[in-house]
């Protein structure tokens, strides 16, 4: 069947009544998340996913898909107007945006940011309508080694890219792979790491682990940090742009576009680097260097936004097609699909057919609710800070509890969700990333199935893992990518070298 035809049945279910309240209350919280800083999607969707089992599977990824999205809109809302990132992704937006705010021109940089959003947003969806098919078909011919390879790729560059140390992060890879193999050896059936605990026997649910990662680290993060009184909030006034702003601000939406959905595709690409490359870029092709850092550049607003929103529709096509988170939100949207007793993964597209293009229909849909939404509510949204954060931070930790004693209702969740929450804070104190934790736990059992069946395959054969060229070109990239430090390292030294020798033509002519 057409991709067309098959998107066009998708937007028939995602314009059902129910399912289109469902975006609506996912693009509402999602963009609340967004505002609210710290809270972010990834720990909103580990909240709901407890209290969603009883909903139909369209449905409640129809509703999480809004909040995904709809974090990336909201999270430029308080970089704006209170120089506060809701989200890591918005961080670049707040450098130009609040200048802006501060310079009476916070209504141009909320718009743009808006507008920006909607438009990469769109053609990232488009993008994955396009190339949602051939990559699944690609990854359909891959094996067991293909497999391992990618996802071995995904372990090292998300522990390579994320946080201040590599050391930290294979450190705390290496706990989100051990806390993926409590319970039974799938090939031998003996216990690991239960401790002698017969309900970690089926070892520990993804969503528990989730949920204590985001939601208790997070409340207690905040408790241990913040000592904050109430901020007055900056007037915003009327969204709109002139005809200046807009031939200032086009350019820069298409080429965030352009920065934003590889990064989102591959792993541990995220948005934070293509914000950054795009407000970069933007510096150095704007007509109106002056503004940078001064009163404030429209198009750093423009670009990153715009890479923001369409990294966010990379990292749904990679989770889609392949079955890779490649954010925190995305895995918890994998945990979900396992929840649900969905396998993610290039199968994904035939045999939950009518879910995915569902999925990808609402993606065009929540993007037009957002674009409506804030654009008139953007005061509104700077309100909401006004809650105190021990009410709001209690809510949050009331709801953890009740949603992971509702997965297995055991009393022994309870316990679990407060010492890997401790474990998360702990990490975090002393710079430990989570993604990598995630990435650990939810695809470290997989990959060691895909080790296990290569060399089962192979008679016990090692050279297997390396016997086709994709998987020769993924362990190349790794041995780059690991190796990167000491080569850039070794560049400097040799250019420091070439730097301090005496200009020997100098010496003669004086």
């Amino acid at each position: 069947m057409d991709v067309w035809q098959q998107l066009a049945e998708g937007f028939a279910m995602a314009l059902t009544p129910t399912n289109l309240l469902y975006a609506a209350l996912g693009v509402l919280l999602g963009t609340a998340v967004g505002v609210l800083p710290g809270l972010g999607t990834s720990l909103t969707v580990a909240l709901l996913l407890p209290l969603t089992y009883a909903l139909d599977p369209t449905s409640a990824f129809i509703m999480f898909a809004g909040i995904y999205y709809g974090g990336a809109y909201g999270g430029s809302t308080t970089s704006i107007l209170l120089n506060t990132p809701g989200e890591s992704s918005t961080i670049v937006t707040a450098i130009e945006g609040n200048l802006m705010a501060k310079s009476g021109r916070a209504a141009q940089a909320l718009a743009t940011a808006a507008i920006g959003s909607f438009i990469a947003g769109t053609i990232g969806s488009l993008l994955l309508v396009v190339l949602a098919s051939p990559i699944a078909s690609l990854a359909i011919q891959m094996g067991a080694p293909e497999y391992l390879s990618v996802m071995v790729l995904a372990f090292v560059a998300v522990t390579a890219v994320l946080g201040a140390s590599r050391v930290r992060g294979f450190a705390a890879l290496g706990i989100g792979l051990m806390i993926g193999m409590v319970g039974l050896d799938p090939q031998s059936g003996q216990q690991r790491l239960t401790f002698g605990v017969p309900q970690l026997i089926d070892g520990l649910d993804i969503v528990l682990v989730a949920v204590a990662m985001f939601a208790i680290t997070e409340a207690l993060w905040v408790a241990s940090r913040l000592r904050t009184a109430p901020e007055e909030a900056i007037p915003v006034g009327r969204p709109w742009l002139s005809g200046r702003d807009l031939s200032r601000s086009w350019r820069p939406w298409l080429r965030g576009t352009v920065f934003g959905f590889p990064f989102g595709a591959i792993p541990a690409g995220g948005a934070e680097i293509p914000t950054f490359l795009s407000y970069v870029t933007e510096r150095k092709l704007s007509k109106h260097p002056e503004e940078f850092g001064t009163t404030g550049a429209i198009e750093g607003v423009a670009g990153p936004e715009a890479a923001n929103n369409s990294s966010a529709a990379g990292s749904v096509t990679s989770m889609l097609t392949l079955g890779l988170p490649t954010s925190a939100t995305t895995a918890v949207m994998l945990a979900a699909f396992t929840s649900y007793g969905i396998a993610p993964g290039p199968q994904l597209l035939q045999s939950e057919s009518e879910l995915v293009w569902t999925l990808i229909a609402s993606l065009f849909i929540g993007n037009a609710l957002l674009l409506l939404l804030n654009l008139p509510l953007a005061p509104a949204w700077a309100k909401l800070l006004r809650i105190p954060r021990p009410y709001l931070y209690a809510g949050i930790v009331f709801f953890a509890v009740l949603g992971a004693f509702s997965v297995n209702t055991q009393a022994i969740d309870i316990a679990l969700l407060a010492v890997i929450g401790v474990l998360g804070f702990v990490l975090r104190k002393f710079g430990f990333p989570i993604l990598p934790v995630m990435m650990g736990v939810i695809l470290g059992p997989e990959a060691e199935l895909q080790l296990r069946r290569a060399l089962q395959i192979s008679d016990g054969d090692v050279t297997t893992l390396v016997s086709s060229p994709m998987t020769i070109g993924v362990y190349l990239v790794i041995a780059v990518v690991i190796a990167w430090p000491l080569l850039r390292w070794l560049v400097g030294r040799v250019r420091r070298a070439t730097g301090d020798r005496p200009d020997v033509q100098g010496d003669r002519r004086s």
